[in-house]
């Protein structure tokens, strides 16, 4: 009987571990497919979309220091999976990059140099994008009475600046900028020479810091003196001369300057730049911030 008693026990404790065994295994069979699933669903979510590789754009040091590429390119590269790489020099450089093949786009604004560029076959087209304007700033005190004289009136400005020996400091960079303050020079009938013309070499941050820091004059775009306002002294003092426009256009790159162009990444920049939608952005940046845009649309 005892060993009948402990046979049957041993066979109860037995049979118990194998079924919690056979509950395990089934338990763990049925929530494996499940875990499995939430790991694929998640690396679906979080599989980054197809890239369309990388662009360099060539642009100016105005379009950066205004702030305005960091406010619009995000949205293409989140659309289209391409990355844009921004060198911002002037637009004498900018055009010599497209020109030895080391940019894909530019975004410069220097109309007549443009339009040599693509003339001579390295850009495939040229649109405008944009507009704003340049303007005269200098020492709030304003002791040659500019904005009260010659308030928009280039030419009678920089006149005033000349015969004064006042101090103005030029991007002297080959840049658009500094291209039309030497066309208003030259339409003045002046050649800048002398202490009182500093030629800077510098994009049109540096160049605003340095005549702040000088108490001196300067020819600035609109846009990058508004972004960068409330760490300056100097205000405006001639504005609104038709001399001052100040047009911005975009061109591909032709790809056969460089086997490294990516044309199509560069194509979509392009025809995204004219777009409804991206002309919209562009006519909106600053007027939260400034109260008014710091670049005006004008694609056709």
């Amino acid at each position: 009987m005892k060993r009948f008693l402990a046979f049957t026990l041993s066979f109860i404790l037995v049979l118990t571990l194998l079924v919690g065994c056979g509950q395990g295994n089934v338990s763990q069979d049925t929530q494996e497919p499940e875990e499995n699933k939430a790991v694929e669903e998640g690396q679906q979510e979080e599989e980054p979309k197809e890239t369309g590789g990388r662009i360099i754009l060539a642009t100016t040091t105005s379009t950066q220091d205004s702030g305005l590429l960091d406010y619009i390119l995000p949205v293409f590269e989140e659309e289209y999976g391409i990355t844009v790489d921004v060198v911002a020099v002037g637009t004498g450089k900018a055009l010599e990059m497209g020109r030895n093949g080391e940019a894909d786009i530019l975004l410069v604004h220097a109309k007549e140099s443009e339009e040599e560029f693509v003339a001579e076959g390295h850009g495939l087209e040229r649109r405008d994008v944009m507009y704003n304007d340049f303007i005269l700033v200098g020492p709030a005190e304003d002791s040659l009475g500019l904005k009260e004289n010659y308030g928009n009136d280039i030419l009678g400005a920089l006149t005033a600046i000349s015969e004064n020996e006042a101090t103005f400091v030029s991007r002297g960079d080959d840049s658009g900028t500094h291209k039309k303050e030497l066309s208003i020079w030259s339409a003045a009938g002046i050649e800048p020479a002398g202490d009182w013309y500093v030629e800077a070499g510098a994009g049109m941050g540096d160049v605003l810091k340095m005549a702040d820091e000088m108490q001196a004059y300067t020819l600035t775009d609109r846009a990058t003196y508004l972004n960068m306002r409330d760490v300056l002294e100097l205000e405006i003092l001639v504005e609104g001369d038709e001399n001052l426009f100040n047009q911005y256009g975009i061109i591909p790159v032709n790809p056969e300057k460089s086997e490294q162009i990516n044309a199509e990444g560069a194509q979509k920049l392009f025809e995204w730049f004219l777009s409804e939608e991206t002309q919209k952005l562009i006519g909106e940046y600053g007027v939260e911030e400034f109260g008014q845009p710091l670049f005006t649309p004008n694609a056709k």
